[in-house]
């Protein structure tokens, strides 16, 4: 019962960081780059800086890692807890035979059959569900959902980011308590944080280089330019 708990918690946890990594796709990053920060959220490792600064930037994103932090966290614990009762020897299991070689295993002996079971299981695991073609078909049976649903409002533009200097391009909402709401674009001050807005989103229509008497409405979207740091520093705080 361990064993089949251990390789069913196995699948449902590659199942949970591709969901991860789909809906980061949806936010705007780039797939390669999308399934490494799922897979980082979920498992706690792999972090770079710059890197995260893509994911905390974005209060979307941010869910999603929370999300997947949390759900690493536990499938971990259960993991390890159910891979250690696998090993157990004094668990209460009847002996059993082998057919065709009349043999008796002794159950001391069934902790290091699981173990070779897990270990090729993980095999058979792994070939399968990095089989290109089957990990394709699961991919876009998910996103297709994913997208249907409305679970994750997708981005028309993906978020890049320069190694030089933490500078990338970012998408922010204009929300009621923005202390920018009702001002022009000069008057935003955002030029002071050498932040540029390269173009707005006002509904269905598109403000490529809005000009500096532009004024900011509820609801916008600021497509900005700039150093990630005071984007998510001055904007992503006002738009909360």
């Amino acid at each position: 019962m361990n064993l089949l708990l251990f390789i069913s918690i196995l699948i449902i946890s590659f199942i949970i960081v591709r969901i991860g990594a789909i809906a980061f796709e949806l936010t705007g990053l780039e797939w390669s780059l999308a399934k490494f920060q799922a897979l980082s959220c979920f498992t706690g490792t792999g972090f770079t800086t710059k890197e995260s600064e893509l994911i905390t930037g974005n209060i979307q994103r941010r869910h999603i890692a929370s999300v997947l932090i949390v759900l690493g966290h536990a499938g971990l614990v259960t993991l390890i807890a159910t891979f250690a009762n696998s090993l157990r020897t004094d668990i209460s299991i009847p002996k059993f035979t082998i057919p065709f070689l009349h043999s008796v295993v002794p159950s001391h002996l069934l902790p290091w059959i699981n173990l070779a079971i897990i270990a090729v299981g993980l095999y058979v695991f792994y070939k399968i569900f990095t089989n290109t073609r089957l990990a394709t078909k699961l991919t876009d049976a998910l996103r297709s959902h994913i997208v249907k649903k409305e679970i994750i409002k997708p981005v028309s533009f993906e978020e890049l980011m320069v190694v030089t200097g933490g500078y990338g391009i970012s998408q922010i909402e204009i929300c009621e308590n923005s202390p920018i709401l009702e001002k022009t674009l000069l008057d935003s001050g955002l030029k002071e944080f050498d932040i540029l807005i390269l173009a707005m989103e006002r509904g269905e229509e598109i403000i490529p280089n809005p000009s500096a008497d532009t004024k900011i409405l509820l609801g916008d979207t600021l497509i900005c330019f700039g150093k990630l740091k005071n984007i998510r520093d001055k904007l992503c705080v006002m738009s909360k």
